[in-house]
This record gives C-alpha cells, structure tokens and sequence, in this order.
C-alpha cells in the first residue's frame, strides 16, 4: 500500500494555510492533497511539481483543468499512454495505460512555487510511488525540483545526474530516469519548451516502453 497524506495534511504549515483560505474562498473545490492518477503497477511514472489552484486543487486530479494539462495529457493520448477524451474534468472517459501520474509536493503551493522544506516533507509520498512494489521502469520528472526530489527518493546524486532535458539515465539498482521540462504555460510561452521538443521526449519514452 503506498502511502498518501491524508485530506487535513498539517505537514507543511504554509501549505495547510493556503489550503484552508481556498476552502473559506471556493468551497465546492476539491481543496485537499492530490492523489495519483493511474495503476500503481505502470511501468511510466510522469512527477509533476505540485497542483496548480485552477487545476489539480480545483478538479482533485493531476494535471487537470489548467494549461499544463492540456498539453500533457494530448501527449500521452498520441503516444498511447492514454485512451478516451481529455475534457479537463475528472468525469471525463480518460484513462491512462501503463503511466501513472503524480507530484513531488500534493497540495497548491502560493505562486505555484513550493518551498524546499515542503518539498522535502512530501517525500515520504513520492517514496512510496518509487520504491513500493511493483516500481515503475521509467520516471519522468517534469522540471529540475521534481527531478531532483526523485533522486533524493531514491538514494542517489543529483550532481552525478543532473537535470537536463531530454537526457537519459540509468540509474543503477533502480528505473531509468527522462528529465524533461515542465510543460507549464510560462515554459512553453517562453519557448523553453516546445511541443515538438516534448513530444520528441515522449516518443523516446515510447520506444523505451512500448506500451501494449
């Protein structure tokens, strides 16, 4: 059983705060921790940074209702990493194959930015999706602080892996890991990311695994 915090998380103070007002603010929100979307035993694991408020705190799934979503989730439907509709609700159809999707820190962070402390107290979460059997083959971390969480989680230096996107690792005694950057609006309006580049990401990943 993977662990996940519970819907009152008091971990992180700063957090908890943050969470509480968007409650007091939009009350029929989702407003708590978000739990992993997908099969624990996919062999594709997607580690996002944390919710964002109009998405993932709103919808209560990853990824769901903000601009990252969109691009992610069209990107797994054309690589067969997902099947069914993407209507930025959890009510829709969409269902993941073989992935699972999740987040170095589980609930909104103010700005979109959680802090080190926060991040390092939502480890024992991000543990259990990598190291609870059965783990995932491949981990792609979306943005240098995901990367950087998961290797902590799994006992190795992010200075003899350092985040770069598009790389490779095989990571010794544990799954090869695909850095890539986060597909946020800001990254992809800045030209950092493209879509070309993250499909391009994407179907190395497919090769890798070739879902069924």
């Amino acid at each position: 059983m993977r662990p996940a915090p519970p819907g009152d998380c008091f971990l992180c103070p700063r957090l908890a705060d943050f969470r509480a007002a968007n409650r007091a603010a939009f009350p029929d929100w989702h407003n708590a921790p978000v739990v992993s979307f997908g099969d624990p035993a996919a062999r594709l694991l997607i580690v996002g940074l944390a919710p964002g408020v109009l998405g993932a705190n709103r919808t209560g799934r990853p990824f769901t209702g903000d601009h990252a979503g969109t691009l992610l989730y069209a990107t797994l439907l054309r690589f067969g990493f997902a099947r069914g509709r993407y209507l930025a609700d959890p009510s829709d159809d969409l269902e993941l194959v073989d992935c699972r999707i999740t987040n170095a820190v589980r609930c909104v962070p103010p700005a979109n930015r959680p802090q080190g402390p926060e991040v390092n107290a939502c480890r024992r979460f991000l543990n259990g999706e990598l190291t609870v059997s059965p783990v995932p083959e491949l981990v792609l971390p979306l943005g240098a602080i995901a990367h950087a969480s998961v290797l902590r989680a799994l006992g190795q230096s992010a200075r003899r892996y350092p985040f770069v996107h598009g790389a490779l690792y095989r990571l010794a005694g544990g799954p090869a890991l695909a850095p890539s950057y986060h597909c946020s609006r800001y990254n992809l309006n800045t030209g950092r990311l493209t879509t070309a580049m993250f499909e391009t990401m994407f179907a190395a990943v497919h090769r890798l695994l070739r879902p069924t």
